[in-house]
């Protein structure tokens, strides 16, 4: 008997999720990547505050960064606080960063991400999907399709 496979990625404690990215792009890899935090971020974090709905990632220089997240101040920080929309250093390998980059740069995709956790060792993470952009057609194809198989479970759990 084969061993099972362990979870992609170990996600303990989910902060913030962008449940309408696999909606509107057909996502092709996903990555872990570490993100650069300052004390006053990860505090918030902690707290399950945190937004990343309208975020992308972009490769500059040969780093990764996450732009447009929305991480709001925390409240017992007085002047050490953070700015809460600004760009954050994402932490990946060489070659991943390499491979992002050639995907955006020849296939046209987009990096956007999927969501925030903190994994079992407490460090937070954000997982990243090189997605391509899907067309209003292309979406209508999914809900039908969807709404089959769904359909089809019912069929086959109604007769079986």
């Amino acid at each position: 008997m084969s061993r099972p496979r362990p979870p992609l990625f170990d996600k303990k404690k989910i902060v913030a999720e962008n449940r309408r990215a696999r909606f509107d792009y057909e996502v092709d890899t996903v990555f872990e990547a570490g993100i650069a935090l300052t004390g006053s971020e990860v505090k918030s974090l902690r707290g399950g505050e945190g937004s990343i709905v309208e975020s992308y990632a972009e490769v500059k220089d040969w780093q990764v960064w996450l732009v447009n997240s929305n991480i709001p101040e925390f409240s017992h920080a007085n002047r050490f606080n953070h700015e809460p929309k600004r760009p954050r250093k994402l932490l990946l390998h060489e070659r991943e960063i390499n491979k992002m980059h050639g995907a955006v740069a020849r296939d046209g995709m987009t990096l956007i991400a999927l969501s925030v956790y903190f994994n079992s060792k407490g460090r937070a993470k954000v997982e990243l999907a090189l997605a391509k952009g899907r067309k209003n057609h292309d979406k209508r194809e999914h809900i039908k399709e969807r709404e089959w198989k769904r359909e089809a479970g019912r069929i086959l759990r109604d007769r079986g």
